[in-house]
């Protein structure tokens, strides 16, 4: 890896080079992100896991970007085209454009109109033209009739001859470089809506005659209307005024002021207007769509760690139900690890007496499972189901909670669920899916596709090997955070433990149901495929509650215990003694346990987790309801102030669930009584929030919600 990538890094993300360079290594060595923030701190310097992913990304970047130069090089090279000034210009370009601004003369082209013209033998016209002597075109351009080669004409000499010099200037390097800058400062996208697609693109109506400057849209709005266009509803144009963009260029190309220059004047318009504008703007719509996609996939990506990461009921003997009217509720029942012990079909919402012998079953059930909270999909139905599971006359202790059903369809139906449960029917499986993730969210997410969550913003718009990647990695970086106890997790979440495959995570399962449970860490090393540095990566990301050895319930690497083994001798203590006296632990001096290898960051972590082994990141549990009454959109007036629950941020806003089936939007302007940059900074994913109903549109089944205190 050249040395330079690590100094245009270090400058980039405003780090040391020293850190980059040691997360490149260990990066070449199989290290994987979690295992890297987690366990060589000393070496990276404390970088977290978004830093290190960005170096990732960027060396990924760097290096395709000195493949391509060394590809430009070689094929310049077999052509016998590489000067040695051009050589020094390739080396030294600094990105990927400037490259192919480089190499653009020499592209191999299709048969363009400067090239039929070179064959016809133009280019010594073009060349005279271009240098605007003090000649007449016309008496030049007489010598260049030839009506063999298709010239019969002066007005064809010289529109030939205007090609070859459109051409030239489309792939000077100077001109292009000072033209980006203007479409980069200076450029306006329009908007119109195409004529006769008014009433089919009712949901772009606000964007039917749009103006904004690119340096000022924001990118939710930008993907907008690049999604209207994509439909056909929309015609977009990215350009700066044409008037600056022909002076700039006249700046570079016009000398004199003579007929020559008079026709050089017209190839450099046609040279705008047919090459230079039309990839300029192709170029531009790139960089901001990019720019677009980033902040959308930062914005999926951060509500799918809040989702991953919201609170776990835990281990508690769970009833679930997935709401419908006619077609019912289907109703299981769960241990507390989550394994079905019972089903059935209830329907509360079509009679009395079927919802009596609903009531009758759900009351019966609870009493011959030990229920202890009952889960009920946020879908359709679902606001009823819950009235009715309320009016009941159950315990008191009993958590009645609605759970976010989105996705449980997808995994019902998926390979996962038909290996789990062959022989239960779809719908049935999506109600064992409702309960688990009222019991651990996590768990039971991981076993759906990231995108079929539902928690971003335009996510089929965006670039899906990009999205699918940063949305791998936030589920990497939950599950590791968490923590996984191996004698009990799925395959699905295995997957995602640093070090860890697919392959290697169903290993461990079949190894786990042929031998029984594990009993130490080291344990692991029998299962096929999970070699030492497998181990290495994901040994301190999972867990054993009864192991041999108390250190294999927390996150202390096994790389660390006969360090921390040494500090329990050494104070006269056994290793749980050790784990569990504060008092005793207090007394430790850690600096007397400094190393080459072993820095105060790794100290501090290992007491923290000598402190509290396998801590649970995530918070509480707690219990959240609907305003009751409030059921249907048409149940709602201005002015209402309800408790929601938020199911969605944006960058221009946060969605709300109202409990009406259809979320509500509190706007960024109304996210608080103070000016908000980022909704972020103001609610998190699944957080229960008191909003003021606004306004309602009955036709688009808009809501509009404020979270101020005066609205």
């Amino acid at each position: 890896m050249p040395s330079s990538f690590h100094q245009i890094i270090s400058t980039e993300l405003k780090i040391k080079p020293e850190q980059v360079m040691a997360v490149a290594d260990l990066f070449a060595d199989g290290a994987t992100i979690p295992f890297i923030a987690r366990y060589r701190k000393e070496a990276t310097g404390l970088l977290d896991e978004v830093v290190i992913s960005q170096i990732q990304t960027r060396l990924e970047q760097l290096a395709n970007q000195e493949k391509r130069r060394q590809t430009i090089t070689t094929t310049l090279t077999d052509l016998k085209l590489l000067s040695p000034e051009l050589e020094k210009k390739l080396a030294a370009a600094a990105s990927l454009v400037e490259l192919e601004d480089l190499y653009l003369p020499y592209r191999p082209k299709r048969k363009t109109r400067a090239l039929q013209a070179r064959e016809r033998g133009l280019l010594p016209l073009a060349e005279l033209l271009f240098s605007q002597p003090e000649t007449n075109p016309e008496t030049a351009a007489r010598a260049f009739i030839n009506p063999e080669k298709g010239i019969t004409s002066l007005t064809e000499a010289l529109a030939g001859a205007r090609d070859i010099i459109a051409e030239k200037i489309n792939e000077d390097l100077d001109t292009r470089t000072v033209l980006r800058r203007l479409f980069t400062r200076e450029s306006e996208i329009t908007a119109l809506v195409i004529k006769g697609k008014e009433e089919e693109g009712g949901n772009f109506r606000d964007y039917f005659d749009w103006r904004e400057k690119s340096t000022k849209i924001a990118g939710h709005r930008l993907l907008a209307l690049f999604r209207g266009e994509k439909a056909g509803i929309l015609r977009l144009s990215l350009r700066p005024p044409t008037d600056k963009a022909l002076a700039l260029i006249r700046q570079q190309f016009i000398r004199q002021n003579n007929l020559c220059a008079q026709e050089v004047e017209l190839a450099l318009n046609d040279a705008y207007k047919r090459l230079l504008a039309p990839a300029l703007e192709n170029e531009s719509r790139q960089v901001l769509r990019e720019a677009a996609e980033g902040e959308a996939i930062a914005v999926f990506a951060d509500n799918l760690r809040q989702l991953l990461l919201a609170p776990p009921l835990g281990e508690k003997r769970v009833m679930a139900l997935d709401p419908g009217f006619r077609s019912g509720a289907k109703l299981v029942c769960l241990d507390a690890s989550g394994q079905l012990l019972e089903h059935t079909v209830i329907y509360p919402a079509t009679s009395s007496r079927q919802s009596e012998a609903a009531a009758e079953i759900v009351t019966k059930l609870c009493r011959r499972h030990k229920i202890e909270a009952i889960a009920i999909g946020n879908g359709t139905a679902g606001r009823e189901t819950e009235s009715f599971i309320r009016s009941l006359d159950l315990p008191e202790n009993i958590i009645i909670s609605m759970v976010n059903e989105a996705g449980a369809s997808i995994y019902s139906a998926s390979e996962i669920a038909r290996q789990e449960f062959p022989d239960l029917d779809l719908t049935v499986r999506g109600a064992i899916s409702i309960g688990r993730r009222l019991q651990d969210p996590l768990s039971e997410l991981v076993k759906i596709e990231a995108k079929a969550i539902g928690v971003g913003q335009y996510q089929h718009d965006l670039e899906q090997t990009r999205l699918q990647r940063r949305l791998d990695e936030v589920v990497s970086s939950c599950v590791n955070r968490v923590g996984v106890e191996v004698n009990s997790a799925s395959a699905e979440l295995l997957t995602y433990v640093a070090g860890l495959n697919a392959t290697i995570a169903r290993n461990i399962v079949s190894y786990r149901n042929e031998n029984g449970p594990f009993h130490s860490r080291r344990e692991l090393l029998k299962v096929p495929r999970l070699g030492p540095k497998a181990f290495e990566q994901a040994a301190g990301f999972l867990r054993m509650q009864n192991a041999d050895n108390p250190l294999d319930a927390s996150a202390v690497h096994p790389e660390n215990y006969l360090l921390v083994k040494q500090m329990a001798e050494d104070y006269g203590l056994s290793l749980k003694q050790l784990m569990q006296n504060e008092k005793l632990r207090q007394e430790i001096v850690i600096e007397n346990y400094l190393s080459a290898k072993v820095g105060r960051p790794t100290l501090d972590d290992i007491m923290a987790e000598l402190a509290r082994p396998g801590r649970d990141p995530r918070r509480e549990f707690t219990q959240f309801c609907f305003q009751k009454g409030i059921n249907k959109i048409e149940d709602l007036a201005a002015g209402m102030r309800l408790p929601g629950l938020v199911t969605n941020i944006t960058k221009f806003g946060a969605f709300v669930d109202i409990g009406v089936h259809q979320d509500g939007l509190v706007h960024i302007s109304q996210m608080a009584d103070r000016f908000v940059r980022d909704p972020g900074e103001v609610v998190k994913l699944g957080q229960a929030v008191s909003v003021t109903v606004l306004n309602i549109d009955q036709e688009r089944r808009r809501i509009a919600l404020s979270l101020r205190t005066t609205t």
